[in-house]
């Protein structure tokens, strides 16, 4: 009997196995830890709205797109709000990138087609040159069956191109309208995309030539920095009015009900306590006028 008691008292005292004591240390610390993600700031040139598949070689087929609706790629994570939904778009690979013989007559090309693109603002026109076919971004005047110039000679007088043409700064007379200009020589052609802008060449000195951007800056650019004639296509862009909520979720912007409320915020009813009382004083008393004494004393 006393045998048994002592048995018993043993397996009552037992401790529990390593591994299960390992394991509920595991989910204590499971539960408390934290995952570190880098997070980007928005801006940089990154909007968060789209992955645009380019393909190794160019293309005027459409490209695939991969929507982001305001999230990392990588890792998921919201960064720009007020993104989601929108049409399904086709993305059109444009040549930003005008080249032209540097000696001689200039290239021509045909404009094949003036296409929408749901990706950017301004309209792209399908050219042809030679057997090659490549899209640029269309003027406000162009249509189908355009002849364009594209040339690098700079000749000791002005050219009078037509919209479309691309020329160096240093060829074109001053006040032409242009669009697509290089930032330095040989780059593409990266400034002044956006629908109806333009920017204007004001004068020339030395081996720059003044541009007025459509911000109203005045930038001097080399002269042989290529740039195309012409204001971009589809100026009212800008007036263009929405109507309703169901256009704005069909142009990728999230609603933004909730967000706004009456009584709070910069732009809200301000509800301030009263001032305190104020007492009203008695007017001032009429200032006495000072006596001039003639006596010398």
């Amino acid at each position: 009997m006393l045998s048994l008691t002592r048995l018993l008292n043993s397996a009552l005292t037992l401790q529990p196995p390593q591994r299960a004591v390992t394991a509920a240390l595991a989910l204590q610390q499971m539960r408390t830890k934290t995952k570190v993600v880098e997070k980007p700031q928005p801006g940089a040139g990154q909007q968060f709205r789209r992955i645009v598949h380019f393909p190794e070689e160019y293309t005027v087929a459409p490209l695939k797109i991969t929507h982001l609706a305001g999230r990392d790629p990588v890792s998921g994570r919201m960064v720009a709000k007020g993104i989601g939904g929108g049409i399904k778009q086709q993305y059109r690979w444009v040549k930003w990138v005008r080249d032209g013989p540097g000696e001689g007559a200039p290239q021509e090309e045909l404009v094949v087609e003036i296409l929408h693109d749901g990706c950017r603002t301004a309209k792209v026109a399908l050219v042809a040159v030679g057997d090659e076919l490549k899209y640029i971004l269309a003027t406000e005047n162009m249509k189908a069956g355009d002849v364009l110039k594209t040339s690098r000679v700079i000749p000791r007088i002005p050219v009078r191109p037509n919209e479309g043409d691309a020329y160096p700064l240093g060829a074109l007379p001053v006040g032409t309208r242009i669009h697509c200009l290089e930032k330095n020589p040989g780059q593409q052609c990266h400034l002044i995309h956006a629908a109806g802008t333009f920017g204007t060449i004001l004068r020339k000195f030395d081996d720059k030539v003044v541009v007025q951007l459509p911000s109203k800056r005045e930038f001097a650019f080399d002269r042989i920095c290529m740039a195309t004639v012409g204001r971009l296509s589809n100026p009212e862009h800008n007036k263009e009015h929405v109507g309703s909520a169901q256009r704005m979720r069909e142009m990728g912007n999230r609603p933004r009900s909730g967000l706004w409320k009456r009584k709070e915020g910069k732009h809200g009813r301000k509800i301030r306590r009263l001032p305190p009382m104020t007492t009203i004083a008695p007017p001032p008393s009429p200032k006495q006028e000072a006596i001039q004494l003639t006596l010398d004393l």
